[in-house]
């Protein structure tokens, strides 16, 4: 029978077909019969594929896809932004960018940083600040407890504004840009935009009122409508400046017709109302707060700066009643100052906010978890970077009321970037509750919070956690980081006595 050409094994005429090395068949006489190519045979019937196939992705949980491959590591981030360091695991550049991953990889440019103190926090955050301001950003430092930041900022040719005895002064009733441009307004528009700017003012007012410097507590509601009425008064005696505290306090000791009317008391029963109002307004321009916040701001924010910093660490001395004091001024004085400038198109760029001590603003009072808690709803909006320095979540419930203690949980909420140095394990228990953290995690977040030996026999000795950093994204399996300071921030990044530190720095 004669063979059909169909079944007639296929012989290249080319035993080498170019390609000697590849496929030859073994017990073939001569050899010369291949395997198809890659593709195919070519010809009638020969099943040629005209596109090769790229092969079907499967995807499975850890759990399940462990067992076929041992993936151990998440996936690196991406190489823009801040360079933080190496990954102490595969030793590739780690770098963090609130503001590029908005919308990408996290929902809001807040970062939330917290460890032991003395690891490294404060360094990270200047890190991030210098790089951003090389970037564009404004850096501004509301209230710089510990002076740290005038440094670095002065390096940078920013505006510091040092408060204290024999040095700068600001008025928490500032309106910064907007008093300015009032007067070329329509009458319309000029009177909202003065009850814009004495609604800041009231809030200022009692917000300090509620410090121990103050009354001790917030205003009443009969408190607060004479207060309301005064500082409108107070501003309309003086059309095209700004009021000062003891400029309120003489409109309450005056008793205008209008102010008697609002609330509807005369002679004893009036001087009952406004009394405790007027002792808390004189205990904020007298005692241990005199000359600081009683006249008018003696060197504006410096706006085209590159960054800019209100240092209260000349308060320390005067104890913490007077800290929170400066530090709810400052804040009222700088935020209205740049929301100012922001609304008339003086200002267009972005923040980058470092909150360090984060623990003490938050017990300053209520004025200033408000003021964080309004930043963090609207960051996303204004594109700023806000990071929250802490030491412990406990922080958060050591606020008064559990109306602050929800406001200050919030904000760790909506901070999408979590960056975790060396702590305990019971403080990671407490983390775990706002990020999930593997068994792996804790377990190197924990061997960085204390040392392995006593350091005794070496003098170079240096903390395991000093410089590390476990960067957690949302749900995402966490990058741990290791940096290393140049020397130009060993100089810039003092924080700490130099007796304790390397090189004559700490980080």
């Amino acid at each position: 029978m004669r063979q059909s050409k169909l079944l007639t094994p296929r012989w290249n005429p080319d035993p080498d077909d170019g390609r000697p090395e590849r496929g030859k068949a073994r017990g073939v006489p001569g050899g010369r019969r291949t395997y198809a190519p890659r593709l195919g045979w070519g010809g009638l019937f020969g099943g040629r594929a005209a596109v090769e196939d790229t092969g079907t992705v499967y995807t499975g949980p850890s759990t399940q896809a462990g067992a076929i491959y041992p993936f151990l590591l998440g996936s690196g981030l991406p190489p823009r932004g801040v360079p933080v360091g190496r990954d102490v695991l595969t030793g590739e550049l780690v770098c963090v960018d609130p503001s590029g991953w908005t919308g990408k990889l996290t929902t809001n440019p807040g970062v939330w940083v917290m460890s032991q103190p003395g690891v490294g926090k404060s360094a990270l955050v200047k890190r991030i600040c210098l790089v951003y301001v090389a970037f564009g950003s404004m850096m501004c430092v509301p209230a710089d407890i510990k002076g740290e930041y005038t440094a670095m900022i002065r390096e940078l040719g920013g505006s510091v504004l040092r408060i204290g005895t024999g040095a700068d002064r600001i008025n928490p009733l500032d309106s910064g840009p907007l008093l300015g441009r009032s007067a070329s307004l329509p009458a319309a528009e000029r009177g909202a935009l003065l009850d814009v700017l004495n609604g800041r003012r009231l809030e200022t007012l009692g917000a300090l009122l509620a410090t121990r410097c103050g009354l001790g507590r917030q205003p009443d509601e009969i408190e607060r409508s004479a207060l309301t009425t005064a500082v409108q008064l107070a501003a309309d005696a003086a059309p095209g400046t700004d009021p000062v505290i003891p400029d309120v306090t003489t409109v309450l000791r005056q008793a205008p017709e209008a102010l008697r009317a609002k609330l509807a008391a005369e002679g004893d029963t009036y001087l009952d109302l406004t009394r405790s109002i007027v002792a808390g307004l004189d205990n904020l321009v007298d005692g241990p707060l005199k000359g600081m916040f009683d006249g008018p701001t003696t060197t504006p924010l410096d706006l085209d700066a590159p960054a800019v910093s209100v240092d209260i660490d000349a308060l320390r001395a005067r104890g913490r009643d007077v800290v929170s004091a400066g530090m709810i001024a400052s804040w009222a004085y700088t935020y209205n100052t740049i929301d100012s400038a922001r609304s008339l198109g003086v200002i267009r760029r972005r923040l980058v906010l470092p909150m360090d001590e984060m623990w003490r603003a938050l017990r300053s009072g209520p004025g200033l978890v408000d003021a964080m808690d309004s930043i963090s709803r609207l960051n996303r909006t204004t594109d700023d970077v806000t990071i929250y320095v802490t030491h412990s979540l406990q922080d958060m419930e050591a606020l008064p009321t559990e109306e602050d203690r929800a406001k200050a949980r919030g904000l760790m909420d909506r901070c999408d970037t979590w960056v975790i140095g060396g702590s305990t394990d019971e403080e990671l228990g407490r983390v775990s509750g706002k990020r999930t953290l593997t068994e792996q995690e804790r377990l190197l977040i924990t061997s960085w919070a204390s040392a392995t030996s006593t350091g005794l026999d070496a003098s170079d000795h240096v903390h395991p956690g000093r410089g590390k950093y476990l960067i957690k994204l949302g749900t995402r399996p966490g990058i741990a980081a290791a940096m290393e300071l140049t020397s130009t921030e060993h100089r810039l990044y003092h924080t700490d006595t130099a007796g304790n530190a390397p090189e004559g720095a700490r980080r």
